[in-house]
């Protein structure tokens, strides 16, 4: 007898033999196959697939900008400077240096900004949100390809990808933060 076993959403024909696996395996099992409906796809979803607008490739070159001067600084909670920021600071200042936007310190405030909108319909500039932990909360700058800059608490300041199986599992939402470039 066989049996239908999905995997990061993807389903494998597999031999009935559970009497034999031990309950630790059951339960990573069930853990992994919860994944599947509570975050999107990200190996197939069509993000990024159409070229980018001069006002689109404009903001990213400007966020780029401001990764080039924190890249590597080290994560410190409550930090604001190069010598130690945590996630939602870096994201700060990233959106004041790169588009003259302000937005509130807290990642617990940044969530409230904006918008909610779907991962497909992400943006270069757009806020991307994990839940790391039950109550912990992280927070970096969408810049396009699957690809987001943050504030990492064990790398620093860095660029990463939403497809990493880690971040993928930590995928909360995404956040457009409307501005009008005339008026910053």
């Amino acid at each position: 007898m066989t049996s239908l076993l999905r995997f990061n959403c993807t389903e494998w024909r597999v031999k009935n033999r559970l009497r034999f696996v031990p309950v630790g395996k059951l339960l990573l099992t069930s853990l992994l196959l919860g994944g599947c409906s509570s975050s999107p796809d990200f190996e197939s979803a069509a993000v990024e697939t159409k070229p980018i607008t001069v006002e689109q490739a404009n903001v990213k070159n400007s966020f780029l900008d401001v990764y080039k001067v924190w890249q590597g600084a080290p994560y410190r909670l409550g930090g604001t400077t190069l010598n130690g920021v945590d996630c939602s600071a870096f994201v700060q200042t990233a959106y004041e240096n790169a588009l003259g936007l302000k937005i509130p310190r807290t990642t617990l405030a940044q969530v409230e900004v904006g918008q909610k909108i779907e991962y497909e319909n992400a943006e270069i500039g757009d806020l991307v949100f994990f839940k790391t932990a039950p109550k912990t909360r992280h927070v970096g700058v969408y810049l396009g390809n699957k690809q987001f800059m943050h504030a990492s608490t064990s790398k620093g300041v860095i660029i990463s990808r939403l497809d990493n199986p880690y971040w993928a599992s930590k995928y909360w939402h995404v956040r457009r933060v409307t501005y009008s470039p005339q008026a910053n």
